[in-house]
């Protein structure tokens, strides 16, 4: 069954609204769709609602905020957004703050995980038949689930699971989760696991944001270990052309992985950010004069890569920014919007500093 979603009258819940990919998914529906769009998300260091705000289509937006680790409150957001649909995006994401204190990863990511499908599962329950049908819940997971690569081969959907970081085995257990619910409760899930995401409005703990503004404020740039180790590169636009496909066409109970064929080590992105940033805004010397290499991250996986074949075949979804365009339109936005960052650190508290064990760079 195809669910339109860009004409249909839909209502669609999506958890984490307020971060990265799930702004950005939000962002998308008030553009392309008619769908009324409750955004679940607890409001934390790394949220941001300043480019929802900014969507002319803002009354089709209602912001829920409730943290998920609360099965009551969830139940009832749930209930007040009667969706159609679910995108689950809701996450603790960043592997260095796992590794400084796992318990939040453990309550947002398992626990939050559960009480969604718990609410979901009831919702879906007593749905009558005709919104029955349509229903669906999109399951958003990453690739760091199966642990990591040699030199060889690529993460698929048929990949065994091997998370090596508190952050990746509590995004295992959520997808362990989703699928349990899927075969004993028939609840009609959908999951994704992606590669690495950049883009606009990222919050600069990630590697890229972060690089851009060390980089700008003539800091030094820290490259773990010896910085080579190999991450797949997907823009964000083009996860959620791919998310949106999954719930539209996607096989219940299935698996697709997405990714966006763009193998970097950390060192070749920083050296690229660099040199772009040579070009547009030149200082006194290279930027790669700032490069400072630091010791490493505990466990750090080594290489990730995706076989997006499935989601391509099945589904007909391709990336449609390579990564070179996509880290150019990353950068120009960065320049462009410096006050955004200036506002996300007075809100944050974060200033780029180190987080994890070893908090100097």
């Amino acid at each position: 069954m195809i669910i339109d979603i860009e004409k249909g009258n839909l209502r669609i819940l999506v958890t984490g609204g307020a971060g990265f990919i799930g702004g950005c998914l939000v962002r998308r529906l008030l553009k392309t769709t008619n769908a009324k769009v409750f955004n679940l998300d607890k409001i934390s260091y790394a949220s941001d609602l300043s480019a929802i705000r900014e969507s002319p289509n803002i009354y089709r937006h209602t912001l829920i905020k409730v943290d998920l680790k609360d099965y009551q409150k969830t139940f009832k957001a749930v209930k007040e957004a009667d969706p159609d649909i679910i995108f689950h995006l809701a996450a603790e994401s960043h592997v260095d703050r796992s590794i400084e204190n796992a318990e939040p990863f453990l309550q947002s990511n398992i626990v939050g995980t559960f009480n969604i499908l718990e609410s979901a599962r009831k919702h879906w329950d007593n749905m009558d038949h005709s919104r029955k049908k349509g229903f669906r819940f999109l399951h958003i997971s990453t690739d760091e689930v199966f642990g990591s690569l040699g030199s060889e081969g690529k993460f698929s959907e048929k990949s065994t699971y091997d998370p090596r970081s508190p952050y990746s085995a509590t995004k295992a257990g959520s997808d362990h989760l989703c699928n349990a619910w899927f075969h004993t409760f028939n609840l009609p899930i959908i999951r994704t696991n992606c590669s690495n995401n950049y883009g606009p409005y990222q919050f600069p703990e990630k590697l890229i944001p972060l690089i851009i503004f060390k980089a700008l404020n003539k800091l030094p740039i820290p490259i773990y270990g010896d910085g080579t180790n190999v991450r797949d590169w997907l823009f964000v636009e083009d996860h959620i052309d791919a998310l949106i496909l999954a719930i539209s066409k996607g096989e219940i109970g299935a698996s697709y992985c997405i990714g966006g064929s763009n193998e970097k080590t950390n060192l070749e992105i920083t050296k690229y950010i660099c040199e772009l940033l040579d070009k547009r805004v030149p200082i006194n010397k290279p930027y790669t004069d700032l490069i400072k290499f630091v010791k490493d991250r505990p466990g750090h996986d080594k290489r990730y890569a995706i076989d997006s074949a499935l989601i391509q075949k099945e589904l007909g979804w391709q990336a449609n920014n390579s990564f070179e365009d996509g880290l150019l339109k990353t950068i120009e936005w960065y320049l462009n919007n410096q006050s955004w960052y200036e506002n996300i650190q007075k809100n944050s508290g974060f200033k780029g500093e180190r987080i994890g064990l070893n908090k100097n760079f």
